[in-house]
């Protein structure tokens, strides 16, 4: 129970936006994992590419922040993951990611 009230009380804790900020932010990652259902034109680049970017800001700014927001870097971590990977499969889908056929070439 002490460890409980620790945790309830700690500067990281639940009452806290230290805590509820990553709660939140895992709505984006589960987001991103129901949309890679989808087909790929229907995903946006400019959108996923912002993502990366706003996921990768936000990374450092949960290493930098004292105390350290573990939560929430492993919150835009995983998002980081799955933007990237939408964003893969928008270039792919767009033909930028196509492999070049050397036997044409010659």
């Amino acid at each position: 129970m002490a460890s409980f009230r620790a945790f309830l009380n700690s500067p990281v804790g639940p009452k806290t936006t230290h805590f509820w900020g990553p709660v939140a932010n895992w709505g984006f990652v589960a987001a991103g994992l129901v949309d890679m259902q989808k087909p790929p034109e229907m995903i946006s680049g400019n959108m996923s590419a912002a993502m990366c970017v706003y996921s990768g800001l936000f990374m450092r700014f949960a290493w930098m922040v004292q105390p350290r927001n573990y939560l929430l870097l492993a919150c835009h971590a995983s998002n980081e993951t799955v933007q990237m990977y939408q964003f893969s499969r928008w270039l792919k889908h767009q033909g930028y990611l196509q492999k070049e056929d050397k036997s044409a070439s010659t």
